[in-house]
């Protein structure tokens, strides 16, 4: 059951501010390859990355399972949750990307069961353990919405925002752009965050999914690089 008032809104962005300990800072998600290919190198090319190649994957893959998951935690289905954890996995084609997925989940896992512990997360922890699912970050970041009433549109909106800022704070530690040039960015990737997360809310099942081989190729050829600054 949601409420009308906002006492979610410290919790929101207390677990979504980057000192929240997920570990998040230590990937790019491709990002780092995609700039030794010469593809990202400036403002222009990042923001165009952002929206051609990012933000529409959120909008018909990670914000529709996000709302999947959204859906099945308000239902306590914890067979649902684990099925879906499972799907996540099918989708990220790379090892470095399915890595870490359940790094950032399983870290952020375990700080909640250290400040917000609950009877949801607990479980899936079980499941985990007993390797029914793999923790993805997303899933857990569902799990973390659901337990202190953020409303759906609320968590979809502050996962798109995660998801681009990382790739933005990535940006400020492999071209030359700044921190100024980075918010900049980021206020025009995020102009569009309403419709982005009005077309997610309208897919359905069997209709999600994203496939981007520049950025799985990406993903793969950094496994492989003979020198790194991100892990993945």
């Amino acid at each position: 059951m949601h409420t009308d008032s906002t006492d979610w809104l410290p919790f929101l962005l207390q677990t979504g501010d980057p000192l929240f300990p997920t570990g998040a800072y230590a990937h790019s998600l491709g990002l780092e390859e995609i700039v030794r290919l010469g593809l990202v190198k400036d403002e222009t090319t990042l923001l165009d990355f952002l929206k051609n190649q990012i933000i529409p994957g959120l909008a018909h893959l990670e914000l529709p399972y996000l709302r999947y998951a959204y859906e099945a935690a308000q239902r306590s289905d914890m067979e649902s949750l684990c099925a879906l954890d499972l799907e996540i996995s099918a989708w990220k084609i790379p090892h470095e990307l399915r890595e870490a997925s359940t790094q950032l989940g399983v870290r952020r896992l375990r700080m909640l069961m250290v400040l917000f512990p609950g009877e949801l997360l607990s479980q899936f922890e079980a499941k985990i353990s007993a390797q029914h699912a793999n923790g993805h970050h997303l899933v857990i970041y569902v799990l973390q919405m659901t337990a202190q009433n953020v409303p759906l549109r609320a968590a979809l909106l502050a996962y798109l925002y995660q998801s681009l800022a990382g790739f933005s704070s990535a940006a400020l530690k492999l071209i030359r752009i700044g921190q100024e040039g980075c918010q900049r960015v980021l206020k025009s990737a995020l102009e569009n965050a309403g419709t982005c997360v009005e077309t997610s809310l309208a897919i359905k099942r069997e209709e999600a999914g994203w496939f981007n081989p520049l950025l799985e190729i990406a993903a793969m050829r950094h496994e492989r690089a003979n020198e790194r600054l991100f892990i993945s």
